[in-house]
């Protein structure tokens, strides 16, 4: 699989809200998953390994009340890297309606994905 055609089946994925699907199918297994750094401790901070990196989703998952907005846009893909930009507006337990937006940068080698990292303003 190239590179642009492991972005648009990710981009597909999450725009259906199968995020752990994309991760199953998508992710190497040593992939590792980078958050800023005010964010890198934690259940939602960093992560090696595609079960670190499904247990995050899980925790993130668990603490979705609803989801209002789900938004992802088309792939930038250059060579072996690819980003998006997405747009989560949801209703987390305990914290209320939280809009969150953030560029999403993925590094693909041998058809899988081995890095995400992620930029985001820490509020």
């Amino acid at each position: 699989m190239s590179t642009e055609t492991v972005a648009k089946r990710l981009v597909t994925l999450c725009r259906e809200g199968k995020y752990e699907q994309a991760q199953n199918e998508l992710y190497a297994k040593e992939a590792i998953s980078i958050e800023p750094q005010e964010m890198a401790k934690g259940p939602m901070g960093n992560a090696k390994g595609l079960k670190a990196i499904l247990e995050k989703g899980h925790h993130f998952q668990q603490n979705v009340e609803k989801i209002h907005k789900n938004e992802v846009s088309e792939p930038v893909v250059a060579d072996g890297w690819f980003s998006v930009s997405m747009h989560l507006d949801a209703t987390m337990k305990g914290r209320g309606r939280q809009d969150m937006r953030e560029i999403c940068v993925y590094h693909v080698k041998g058809d899988k994905i081995v890095q995400e990292q992620f930029f985001y303003d820490v509020h």
